[in-house]
């Protein structure tokens, strides 16, 4: 028996031994290890401290030799082109590496806003092997629970900085801020304003303080009334964009921080009747299939929306099958699309009423 011990231990110790040492049945020592929450909080310290001490190693859930696995893509909405976008890469990428994806639109929560407790029973339940994220956010008791449960995971474009250590893609928002001021400087602009999204958003920030930049390096003033922010939707854009025009020195040229941003900023011009590019250019972000038909066509920055997703799920089958990449952050990069709303400078520009 001594011997048999042994050498069950030299080749790591099992669940009954985990669960022995824990002072637990083996079924409640599974269900910590699997990520059941139905386990009281007590109870799962102990069977989590037992299986550090005696270095239990919890087998991969995803071998590449045994696909097809299934993996969670949970997104903050379906409605939207740039969700389309982001599905179509998943997708692409999942069937290439032969995934199965399930999808689903946010985290539950209960009537007080605080997530639901077994969202990660869910994803244990149906044979998950990671999941991707494609949220506003994630509470840090969301990205706790994962870590504890030790489920791979990669946000895709997150919106606040995620904690250390955190696998995420996005695009390269500050040189598409860069571009896109850069493009409007050219066409000889110097009154050029930029209507940003949430404050504290990552990708919003980025791209004012590439729109900065630019202005820095044409030795254009920068002007913070120029500077405006909405909530990366048509009818807060459109409310910036009545506030601008209403300046003693309206702006020439607008940079819009997102294309549907763009299309209330269309509409606040339309009922000034202002023309674009006549009277004022504008530049969008994302390259959404709606920038193409708008009238006029958008000028905008593409972000690789569909490339993104696709590269978060090949980084999430790495750390599936247990290799932690190199580095947390990817970042790919943006480009100007030069379409109709952007034109010269107007001689004499226009002045409100």
């Amino acid at each position: 028996m001594a011997r048999t011990g042994s050498a069950s231990m030299a080749a790591g110790p099992t669940l009954a031994v985990v669960a022995r040492e824990a002072g637990v049945s083996v079924p409640t020592a599974s269900k910590v290890v699997n990520g059941r929450e139905d386990v009281a909080p007590e109870t799962r310290r102990r069977v989590t401290e037992a299986l550090d001490r005696l270095g239990y190693v919890r087998r991969p859930r995803f071998e590449a030799s045994k696909a097809p696995g299934l993996v969670d893509l949970v997104m903050h909405s379906l409605e939207s082109s740039w969700s389309g976008a982001v599905l179509h890469g998943v997708e692409g990428a999942a069937h290439d590496a032969g995934l199965e994806i399930v999808v689903s639109t946010g985290l539950p929560r209960t009537g007080g806003g605080r997530p639901q407790r077994g969202w990660l029973d869910k994803l244990t339940t149906r044979g998950s092997c990671g999941v991707l994220f494609n949220l506003a956010e994630l509470a840090p008791s969301q990205y706790a629970r994962l870590a504890q449960h030790r489920i791979p995971f990669v946000m895709i474009d997150p919106v606040l900085e995620p904690p250390p250590g955190v696998v995420s893609v996005g695009a390269a928002n500050w040189q598409g801020g860069l571009l896109a001021t850069e493009h409007l400087l050219s066409l000889g602009h110097e009154r050029v304003a930029v209507i940003g999204g949430y404050r504290r958003k990552i990708c919003g920030s980025d791209r004012i303080a590439g729109y900065r930049s630019a202005l820095a390096s044409a030795g254009i003033r920068y002007r913070p009334e120029y500077v405006r922010y909405g909530s990366f939707d048509e009818t807060g854009a459109h409310r910036r964009m009545l506030e601008l025009l209403d300046l003693p020195e309206p702006p020439t040229a607008v940079f819009v921080c997102s294309d549907k941003m763009a299309l209330g900023v269309y509409q606040a011009l339309a009922e000034r009747k202002l023309s674009v590019p006549d009277d004022i250019s504008v530049v969008g972000f994302d390259d959404l299939p709606e920038s193409r038909w708008a009238t006029p066509a958008l000028t905008t920055v593409r972000q690789p929306l569909s490339e993104m997703a696709a590269t978060a799920l090949r980084l999430l089958v790495r750390m599936m099958a247990g290799d932690q990449p190199e580095g947390t952050r990817t970042e790919l990069s943006t480009r100007l699309v030069e379409r109709s709303s952007t034109g010269p400078a107007p001689v004499t520009s226009w002045s409100p009423t």
